[in-house]
């Protein structure tokens, strides 16, 4: 039995993995932020949140899955010192079908020998409040470290900001020759869901670290 505590219960996505968890019969939810007694605690908050409840999490020496975004340099700084105490997932978008895409681009750049330009479009709900997303500068940086031959000549990112959309990542890379384009979209909020649950099963059982999302799927 997994007991987990969630931070940020009472957000969109915390109400998400409320309502997984009660579906499934080896998973606890912790109320009250009882977290002496939790396994693990996911977290998605907001950074003055998060970094609030990371000192209780080291003390209690409890692994932390973390979906907040918004960080900045020095935050960041804070959860990775704490990640060699405890293990901690940071992962800005757990939906296994991003690390698809990631692998896909990935494959893709090992192969490419062309000059090409690279643009990141993505489109999140009005509520969002990060822009660009943390899905799209982490794709950046995927991109930037596959690209060993420097064939890419830019990289942009284009955000949008529309209705009620839970997310839509389009990777597209162009050169005279031909366009290529890796698109995810989120149709539901289950699935960023669904992925933490998976990975908050999994990360009691690793060391400290600061753990990214390829290290689970």
């Amino acid at each position: 039995m997994t007991k987990i505590l969630i931070n940020g219960l009472s957000g969109k996505m915390g109400s998400s993995i409320a309502d997984i968890v009660k579906e499934q019969k080896n998973i606890d939810l912790i109320q009250d932020n009882d977290i002496k007694n939790a396994d693990v605690l996911i977290d998605f908050s907001r950074p003055s949140s998060t970094l609030k409840i990371l000192e209780d999490c080291v003390k209690f020496n409890i692994p932390m899955v973390i979906g907040t975004t918004g960080f900045n340099e020095s935050e960041l700084s804070i959860l990775k010192e704490a990640s060699k105490r405890i293990p901690i997932l940071l992962a800005f978008n757990m939906s296994k079908g991003i690390f698809i895409l990631k692998k896909s681009i990935q494959n893709f750049l090992e192969s490419n020998n062309n000059k090409i330009a690279c643009t990141i479009e993505e489109v999140h709900h009005t509520e969002k409040v990060d822009s660009p997303s943390g899905t799209a500068i982490e794709l950046k940086k995927v991109i930037q470290m596959a690209d060993t031959t420097n064939n890419i000549s830019s990289i942009n990112i284009k955000s949008k900001r529309v209705g009620s959309i839970f997310g839509i990542h389009k990777v597209i890379f162009s050169s005279e020759l031909d366009y290529i384009e890796f698109k995810h979209e989120a149709l539901s909020r289950k699935v960023f869901a669904e992925g933490a649950i998976e990975i908050s099963k999994l990360i009691s059982s690793k060391s400290p670290k600061m753990y990214e999302l390829e290290d689970f799927f």
